[in-house]
């Protein structure tokens, strides 16, 4: 064994203690520290570091040099002035079982080593229940929402082949012919996973939203089915990135009664307003859903990078997904987790949901998402009452959307963000041809303290830039 790595072996307790320590120092200075340090516009990402070290120095020198190179560079992603994207952090229990998944390294995708399969599956349960999806649902785990919405227009690509008499994973996209999948205002990733999947940017065809909204009009929708029968795909969101617009989810699926079609929703971060009986109506009709993607490195809290697919049509995703090998288990009734997803390996990410659903239950996890709804209604509030913004949508549930309330050009919002990133981080957008700013409440951390912070860096902001 080389002689660093032996020794690293021998002090592994003194090490991982000292391991934690510096994480206990990093989290107890996330709330003070710069949202996003600012660059050095002098030096390039590699500039002054050393190169690749013929013999190390072990895991003491690493730490050292982690905390002396990188660590001052990070942002503070995981903390409650975060608000770019939509970005959770982690918890304490779901920090504790990320910590243990790696420990014990488990790759959880076979039954011939099953105890990381039955954890997830056991997972899998308490997720579809907070949810309020039905027991006719199955889940897996995948990286996030990208390649769970990837996986679940998989699903909806082999159920057209099943309606037209062909496999497209066993004779390929082309036995489909054209394929439409139809949307009123969908993630970017949908575009991606049709572009992956053979399917084509081009599938996706717009159909007109109601006035001033994001949410699809079920009528025009209605009569974008009838104008080419035949079997075809719907994406319904539950929850937009920019104003959190929910589709009418129940009449959506009522429209199977007459029209041949997949549907599936994504509801990434949309699917948690189902914690908080004041909002629970939003998602009244995700259980009618063919396929569900949600993301849970963003409202559950967990560490990237996790969320479930959920499908009603398990076989259809074994007979995508299914990989034969002698040393993998069979298909059969209850497929392997190999058989379900992309990838043949990966980490039990179910561990640290597993932790923090455990730990906090539903109660815990409807306070967080309740927590942060208020703040984002608390910082709209705030912004439209100040004369340098303008809000672009109510605020329906956990993003605030809002731009300058003159000249809103992408330049100066940009100026906007960058002398205010070091307080309060938020990203751009484009809202109805608008440049706008967005900010997104879901760190289990943020509370009203926050919000104020936010709002008075905002403010000194656009003060400047006046």
């Amino acid at each position: 064994m080389d002689a660093s790595l032996a020794a690293d072996l021998n002090r592994l307790p003194e090490l991982l203690g000292r391991t934690a320590r510096q994480a206990a120092e990093a989290l107890a200075a996330l709330a003070d520290r710069p949202v996003v340090p600012a660059a050095d516009a002098t030096a390039g990402p590699a500039a002054g570091l050393p190169p690749l070290p013929d013999r190390g120095e072990g895991l003491d020198r690493a730490l050292a040099a982690f905390a002396d190179q990188w660590a001052p560079r990070l942002s503070a992603s995981a903390g409650p002035r975060y608000l770019g994207f939509v970005t959770g952090g982690a918890t304490p229990a779901a920090l504790a079982g990320d910590w243990l998944t790696a420990t014990h390294d488990q790759n959880s995708n076979s039954a011939l080593d099953g105890a990381g399969q039955a954890l997830e599956r056991h997972t899998v349960d308490w997720l579809r229940e907070l949810f309020g999806l039905g027991p006719d649902h199955t889940g897996t785990f995948v990286s996030g929402a990208t390649l769970s919405n990837t996986v679940g227009l998989a699903i909806a690509r082999e159920w057209l082949g099943e309606r037209l008499g062909v496999s497209p994973a066993e004779d390929g996209v082309g036995a489909l012919g054209p394929v439409r999948v139809l949307s009123g205002a969908p993630h970017s990733s949908i575009a991606k996973a049709l572009a992956v999947l053979g399917l084509g940017r081009n599938a996706l065809v717009p159909v007109p939203t109601l006035p001033g909204r994001e949410a699809v009009d079920p009528a025009a929708l209605a009569r974008a089915l009838a104008d080419t029968p035949g079997p075809c795909v719907v994406v319904a969101n539950a929850g937009t990135v920019n104003t959190v617009d929910f589709d009418d989810l129940a009449a959506l699926a009522a429209l199977k009664e007459h029209h041949d079609f997949w549907l599936h929703t994504d509801a990434a971060f949309g699917a948690f307003a189902a914690l908080s009986p004041d909002h629970a109506h939003l998602t009244r009709g995700l259980g009618l859903a063919d396929s569900v993607c949600v993301d849970l490195h963003k409202w559950l809290n967990v560490p990237y990078d996790s969320a479930v697919q959920f499908t009603r049509r398990q076989d259809l995703q074994a007979r995508v997904f299914q990989n034969a090998a002698a040393y993998l288990g069979p298909l059969g009734e209850h497929p392997d987790l190999v058989h379900l997803t992309p990838e043949n390996s990966h980490r039990l990410r179910a561990l640290a949901t597993w932790f923090t659903l455990r730990a906090y239950g539903r109660q815990g996890h409807r306070e967080i998402v309740e927590r942060d709804i208020a703040c984002a209604r608390a910082l709209g509030d705030r912004l439209a009452a100040d004369p340098a913004f303008r809000l672009l949508a109510p605020v329906r549930l956990n993003v605030v959307c809002f731009t300058l309330a003159e000249d809103p050009t992408p330049e100066r919002l940009t100026a906007l963000r960058n002398a205010a990133a070091a307080e309060v981080f938020v990203t751009p957008t484009v809202l109805g041809g608008t440049p706008a700013l967005r900010a997104a409440f879901s760190n289990w951390r943020t509370t009203q303290a926050d919000v104020r912070r936010a709002a008075e860096a905002l403010r000194t902001a656009a003060k400047g830039l006046a």
